[in-house]
């Protein structure tokens, strides 16, 4: 009898579960079985996920400065280790496919005879992924350059590009309409809920900054931590400037396709979107991000000609109020930006890593 079911295994945050949710989807389009191994935050962002069965297993982030944790966190993780190995032998799966991250450890160790495939969203292959570059039968990436792969890994390394969800594949289709001579300019700023107080705070004050008659045209889309909710609709209010602020937006592929400006972090999700979408943008590398992924995602768009960068150390709100005005009072440069964005863009990446998934494992299909 074919077999013709994968284990995927992700957690944590959306960067990983997102694009393997949206593998899951193509992978059951081709008839194929697919099964989830997470762990309790990524069971959280599962609600809509297509894989039977759910499994869930401890994982944890080993901290070589604080060894008391590091002791914890190796014991978490053999219990996912022995849990997953329990769950493979039931499912008998013809692949592993791994998005990296603590939570995709324990399956991916408890493969077995399996092959593994795994998927880097960013531009350097993380922790979890570089342990098992070398093993894997597979290395896709998200982006043209990924460090950290090494020489033994290289040979297996192919660039897919990034799943992305359907609402975001919509929105490609809405074409860049660049700000009209006096019309309304819509501002969209992402990544305040997830520990991005800098934006939350700076961003409106930066825009406040800007003159009068350009504060009196736009439209801002935030997303701001709610501890900086009050304080961000305050400083809005008192510009005279039109906000929509909120700690979660459900509907990122509508605001994009509505966008003629983006301000955000460089995560793997954000500078996909924006690619595929194609929007221009002005975005703030996560200064802590690990091995400073965020900083080479961000390069992505940035040599493309479709995106600012602004490093964390240089980012106050004198420095963005006049690249804004500098970027909003030139209409057909965003609009050249926009169209440089989308050639960056991959759409055809959830497909692309599918096809990956059945050659590697089609061997054990048939």
């Amino acid at each position: 009898m074919a077999n013709r079911r994968i284990i995927l295994a992700a957690g944590g945050t959306g960067g990983h579960m997102f694009p393997a949710q949206a593998l899951a989807v193509e992978m059951r389009r081709r008839d194929w079985e697919t099964a989830l191994v997470t762990d309790a935050r990524g069971l959280a962002l599962a609600k809509d996920f297509p894989a039977d069965p759910i499994e869930t297993v401890n994982a944890a982030t080993i901290s070589p400065r604080n060894p008391f944790k590091s002791a914890i966190g190796a014991v978490r993780i053999a219990q996912g280790v022995a849990r997953a190995r329990k769950i493979a032998r039931q499912l008998d799966p013809a692949a592993v496919v791994g998005f990296g991250g603590y939570p995709a450890f324990p399956a991916l160790a408890a493969a077995g005879s399996a092959p593994i495939i795994i998927h880097e969203q960013n531009a350097v292959l993380g922790r979890v992924n570089r342990v098992f570059a070398n093993r894997a039968a597979a290395v896709a990436s998200g982006f043209k350059r990924l460090e950290r792969i090494g020489k033994k890994a290289a040979p297996n390394w192919t660039i897919t590009g990034n799943p992305v969800r359907k609402p975001i594949l919509e929105a490609r289709a809405t074409p860049y309409a660049a700000p009209e001579e006096n019309g309304r300019i819509h501002l969209l700023i992402l990544g305040g809920s997830l520990g991005a107080r800098i934006l939350s705070e700076i961003t409106p004050r930066a825009i406040a900054r800007l003159p009068e008659a350009l504060r009196a045209r736009l439209s801002v889309v935030q997303q701001t931590r709610e501890d900086a909710l009050e304080a961000a609709l305050r400083v809005y209010a008192e510009a005279g400037v039109e906000a929509d602020c909120r700690p979660f937006f459900d509907d990122v592929g509508a605001r994009l396709a509505a966008a003629h400006l983006v301000i955000g972090r460089a995560g793997a999700s954000t500078v996909t979107e924006l690619a595929v979408v194609g929007r221009p943008s002005i975005l703030i590398p996560l200064g802590i991000a690990t091995d400073d992924h965020q900083t080479l995602n961000a390069a992505a768009l940035a040599d493309a000609g479709a995106a600012d960068v602004i490093s964390e150390q240089a980012f106050d709100s004198q420095r963005l109020a006049s690249l804004l005005a500098e970027r909003l009072s030139q209409p057909v440069d965003l609009a050249r930006r926009a169209a440089a964005a989308k050639t960056a863009g991959r759409p055809d990446a959830t497909e692309a890593l599918a096809d990956l998934v059945e050659r590697i494992a089609a061997p054990r299909v048939g």
